[in-house]
């Protein structure tokens, strides 16, 4: 038997891969980019430095600041296609009040002048990346995936520490713009609850007592022993619905907690719990409103959690104050395996405390109990 030889020649590959060949592509078009950015960037602070004395000066300056803004964000992409640099974008230019406030804010928007400053000094590097990559493609081809990591390297850092939102009140601003939308929706599903339970609870409760009452009223003269029976109903409807009002204003914000404070309120909530809790306040005062509501909200939805899923047979919720922090804590010692993904609500508390500035950690080993410690800013309650 004949042994059959392929003498079919091997597929055609490129000899790098296509993580070269983006850095490569990224490196050629360094110069155009920054031909147009380095004239682009002279330009315009020139003529607006020149004619700062006049009144169109100001004007120039900060249309380039602005021109300035979005040549770095098409470099951000750029870097982002090609080098996989994932810088986050800055914050949206915050808008001043009238013209005069609007000019001082582009005038002094940090990312705006970083970004001159980048178009700046982009051209000699730009023609020395161009040259030495077209070079190396066309001979010096063997060193060209070390020529090419080890500049686009030094592009990744010019990227990253000049386009990027790197000082703190740049990453605040940013943390709190995502915050602000956790508190948004926070707000609007709450008050859907409310909607919900008022029209599904007290308020069909209320409809049904003024049919039976009215019902009532017609047969008093006809059947005044019927009517009594139905009056006597109606007046059991309207302890019902007194309690389902007690029980929806106690969870919008309960009235122990606006007279007297965590320690009662939370005593109150741990007497309702299925297992037995003790509670230990230790504050010198009281928090601002804002900020004691939440606690008792996140305590409260944690003492339920206890009561549904934990199987303890005993709880225990210790406040105090640490410097400027309001500390909780929330200890049981039942089944434990508790998550922040476990279904269980804590991921929207762990979201509602982070858009106050909050911390929320779980630590649930299974079988040795669950302990939740959450964090808050102290703000000291206004004087009246």
């Amino acid at each position: 038997m004949t042994e059959q030889i392929d003498t079919a020649p091997p597929p055609v590959r490129l000899a790098y891969g296509r993580h070269t060949w983006k850095e490569v592509v990224y490196l050629l078009g360094n110069l155009p980019y920054a031909l147009v950015g380095f004239v682009y960037a002279v330009t315009t602070i020139s003529v607006g430095a020149g004619m700062a004395v006049t009144i169109v000066g100001v004007p120039l300056i900060t249309f380039s600041l602005a021109g300035a803004r979005l040549l770095g964000r098409a470099e951000r992409a750029r870097a982002r296609g090609l080098l996989g640099v994932r810088v986050a974008e800055p914050s949206p230019l915050p808008r001043g009040k009238g013209v005069y406030g609007r000019v001082w804010a582009q005038l002094a928007d940090p990312v705006a002048w970083r970004s001159q400053l980048f178009l700046f000094i982009r051209l000699p590097w730009g023609v020395l990346t161009f040259a030495v990559t077209l070079v190396s493609l066309l001979v010096l081809w063997p060193l060209l995936p070390f020529l090419a990591r080890g500049m686009a390297n030094v592009d990744r850092s010019m990227v990253r520490g000049l386009l990027s939102p790197s000082d703190e009140l740049e990453r605040r601003i940013a943390e709190l713009e995502s915050d602000r939308g956790v508190v948004v929706d926070t707000a609007a599903a709450d008050l859907r609850r409310i909607e919900r339970d008022l029209h599904d609870g007290a308020q069909a409760r209320l409809v049904a007592l003024a049919m039976g009452l009215g019902l009532a009223k017609e047969k008093l003269l006809d059947d005044p022993q019927a009517a009594a029976v139905m009056v006597d109903e109606a007046h059991g409807e309207v302890k019902l619905a007194l309690q389902e009002l007690r029980d929806l204003a106690r969870g919008i914000h309960p009235a122990v907690l606006t007279d007297r404070g965590l320690d009662a309120a939370l005593s109150a909530v741990a007497a309702r719990c299925v297992v037995p809790v003790t509670v230990d306040v230790e504050l010198p005062g009281r928090p601002a409103d804002a900020i004691e509501g939440i606690a008792y909200f996140t305590v409260s939805e944690l003492l339920q959690n206890v009561s549904k899923h934990a199987r303890a047979r005993h709880a225990w919720v210790d406040v105090w104050r640490t410097d400027d922090r309001l500390m909780l804590q929330v200890r049981d010692d039942g089944v434990g395996g508790a998550r922040l993904d476990g279904g269980t609500g804590m991921a929207g508390l762990a979201e509602r405390l982070g858009a106050v500035d909050g911390v929320f950690t779980v630590n649930s080993a299974v079988g040795e109990g669950t302990t939740v410690t959450a964090e808050l800013p102290w703000r000291d309650r206004p004087r009246a």
